[in-house]
């Protein structure tokens, strides 16, 4: 078993050297080997450097998956970059902010207009298929054999520091843009080898993950397989509803990570038609929101031999607790005790740390916090709390209270964020993404509440179908609630302030409409 990575490409070199020839990553209908990822991680890196790009410069690829990606990953790592995924649906404003803040050095996208915003800022342009084209020279005839003392003849840039950052990925916030949470090599290797600890991926799994690689909790599947010698499956969006329990199938995927969304369509599909030959899904993995419990009986139910590990992280910490596997049984309503190696504490509003059983704000304390926001001190200050002589702190903003034996128990945020399919979205944004639609006067977002999804409410001349379309060119299209209302006003509190309990109460007459 490979020894824990110092820098992230490290990861790759250690699978390349052990298991050559096993496949590491599928998308589609291209699947690449250990040995032909490395090799193609390494023309990529030498390219980068070619092309004036040098440790320190940003990389944003923007682009569906595909195997160019885990590709362009390693290589931005071997050549010091930070490299940031972004969703495919990202663009309008919302890509334009991404480059005047991170300021790259090169965009990879397929998009015109992303790229003519990229070149409008003097920043270089490659398309997915260049990239396929320089990885795709490398064949399995040509591409020499790696062994822990030979490697491919692609001449490499400098080596980065393991305290350099290594990755950029935006997320949900309380203002109506996102911002980047900065990760060094050094935090990305202890996380990937303490969820590895907790979560032992094998060498012959077959991890499949319909998750997007700009979800951290998707790009985290590529390292931990990679740390395994497992086989990475790059699902896509289409694979998440009924096609979903063939996938698996077909690909014979062991290890599913799931959200939600993802695990009750699984279980609706079990419950319809078991397969005479089921997937051989021997673990599944949940984080960025709670499982509901009748899920996981059906799932156990028609697949007796699933084991589930239920999680809880942020994109500033990536896994902060992980539950032993079932051990939801024992102790539901748990998301599981600390990564090794760090600490999940809960603290009043002074900041003081709460006995077991209280409820407070949860701190997570370890090798396993992130560097901070890009270019945000005054956000990083306020959430990476430093005590003095110490590494920061994070609070997350989430509260909870932890038992005598270390087991944190969730119980909600106190902001604008919300978990709509396991990704954190912000009340915030989507509002301001709203009211950017023409015939929209004001906007509020009535977050998911018991098994009901988010509710958009809006005011003005445009209709409900038109708002949702509309706000495609602003946001994210899965961040856009399912359902929208439009009001003859909001409601108010006495301060002011829009009032939520009014419109989950529905005392105001609306029509409604769902994401065309």
């Amino acid at each position: 078993m490979p020894a824990p990575a110092a820098l992230l490409h490290h990861l790759l070199d250690q699978a390349a050297a052990h298991w050559p020839e096993r496949p590491a990553v599928t998308s589609g209908r291209h699947t690449l080997t250990y040995r032909r990822l490395d090799t193609a991680s390494r023309r990529l890196a030498a390219w980068l450097h070619a092309g004036g790009l040098r440790r320190g410069d940003r990389l944003v690829v923007c682009a569906p998956p595909s195997h160019a990606q885990p590709a362009l990953v390693y290589a931005a790592s071997r050549a010091g970059m930070a490299f940031c995924l972004l969703h495919e649906q990202v663009r309008g404003s919302r890509l334009e902010h991404v480059l005047d803040d991170s300021e790259p050095a090169l965009l990879v996208t397929d998009d015109p207009e992303a790229a003519a915003a990229a070149q409008h800022r003097g920043i270089p342009t490659a398309t997915t298929r260049d990239i396929t084209t320089l990885i795709d020279t490398t064949t399995p005839d040509t591409a020499p054999a790696v062994t822990p003392d030979s490697r491919p003849p692609h001449p490499q840039p400098p080596p980065p520091l393991t305290v350099d950052p290594v990755c950029l990925i935006y997320t949900s916030g309380t203002t109506s843009l996102p911002k980047a949470v900065l990760t060094t090599h050094q935090q990305l290797a202890f996380c990937v080898d303490a969820i590895h600890t907790v979560l032992d991926y094998r060498p012959h799994d077959v991890v499949y993950s319909p998750l997007p690689l700009s979800f951290d909790y998707g790009l985290y599947q590529l390292f931990l397989a990679t740390r395994a010698g497992a086989h990475t499956i790059l699902g896509r969006p289409a694979e998440t509803g009924p096609a979903l329990l063939g996938s698996l199938v077909r690909t014979g995927a062991t290890v599913l990570a799931a959200v939600p969304s993802v695990a009750d369509t699984l279980a609706r599909l079990l419950r319809r038609r078991t397969p005479a030959h089921p997937p051989p899904l021997r673990l599944l993995t949940n984080t960025g929101a709670a499982m509901p419990p009748a899920t996981l009986h059906t799932l156990r139910s028609a697949l007796p031999a699933l084991r589930v590990q239920l999680m809880f992280g942020l994109t500033e910490c990536k896994r902060a607790t992980v539950m032993p596997p079932d051990g939801d049984l024992q102790r539901p309503g748990s998301s599981g005790r600390a990564l090794p190696g760090t600490e999940v504490f809960v603290v009043d509003g002074q900041g003081r740390r709460r006995p077991p059983g209280e409820i407070g704000e949860i701190v997570v304390r370890g090798p396993n916090v992130m560097a901070g926001y890009w270019r945000r001190p005054d956000l990083t200050a306020q959430r990476f709390v430093r005590e003095e002589g110490l590494l920061p702190q994070l609070h997350t903003g989430d509260y909870g209270w932890v038992d005598d034996e270390g087991f944190l128990y969730v119980d909600g945020r106190r902001d604008d964020i919300y978990k709509e399919n396991g990704f954190r979205v912000s009340t915030t944004e989507v509002e301001a993404a709203a009211r950017q639609v023409a015939g929209v006067d004001a906007a509020a977002v009535l977050p998911p509440a018991a098994g009901a999804p988010a509710t958009l409410f809006t005011v003005g001349a445009a209709p409900p179908a038109e708002v949702l379309h509309g706000m495609r060119e602003h946001i994210e299209e899965f961040k856009i609630p399912r359902r929208c209302r439009v009001l003859d006003a909001l409601p108010l509190t006495g301060n002011g302030k829009v009032d939520r309990t009014a419109l989950a109460a529905g005392t105001q007459e609306a029509t409604g409409a769902r994401t065309p």
